[in-house]
């Protein structure tokens, strides 16, 4: 399991305060990494909703930048696949990228070490395909007891059908289901302050 790890916030006036026990399952910006998983150009004319997924993960993108949580965007063969995205890249500013064969994100070594290097325990996954890279990748972190936050509105694959029991599947097996909205107002943790503002403009 993972350890909770005591939320930062901010009163209006700028005074630090922490909130103690907190549910551990409740994403923390301190300890989270977004993950966004394959979403390249090949893509583009197979997933029935692309504009809404890239919508969406760009929403989170922005929204990371806001709250100081890193992004780590993986693709897959893009000698075949394609980069990731325009709608994504032209908002991604500073990320990590991994290149990989291997359909687990988890399977790429530096990866990993990047993970215990930057000290992240809650991964934010999002991509392409649920029910392939997306789940294996899911399902080797919670293996290796990370604690997975799958943003059930993030995610794709070219059959709904596939899309749906991929998230069940992760879901199941551990991870924590969770939105855009859910995920941000988590690591928020309240209102009132500067950061709230700005990603409360990216959702309205």
């Amino acid at each position: 399991m993972v350890a909770p790890v005591m939320p930062r916030s901010k009163l209006s006036d700028g005074v630090s305060i922490m909130i103690p026990d907190r549910n551990p399952r409740i994403l923390n910006r301190d300890a989270a990494v977004l993950f966004i998983i394959d979403v390249q150009e090949s893509f583009r004319k197979v997933l029935p909703d692309f504009g809404e997924l890239t919508k969406n993960i760009s929403i989170l993108i922005q929204a990371m930048k806001i709250l100081d949580v890193p992004i780590v965007v993986t693709e897959q063969y893009p000698r075949g696949l394609g980069r990731t995205v325009s709608e994504l890249s032209d908002v991604l500013g500073k990320h990590d990228l991994f290149e990989k064969n291997c359909f687990s994100a988890a399977g790429i070594p530096e990866l990993l070490d990047w993970l215990k290097a930057n000290g992240k325990e809650q991964i934010i996954l999002t991509g392409i395909e649920t029910h392939v890279c997306v789940n294996q990748t899911a399902l080797d972190l919670l293996w290796k007891k990370y604690q997975v936050h799958l943003v059930t509105d993030a995610v794709s694959s070219r059959v709904l059908p596939n899309n749906l029991l991929g998230i069940e599947k992760i879901v199941s097996s551990g991870a924590v289901p969770t939105s855009v909205e859910m995920a941000l107002f988590e690591m928020l943790v309240e209102s009132g302050t500067e950061k709230f503002k700005a990603v409360q403009k990216l959702v309205k």
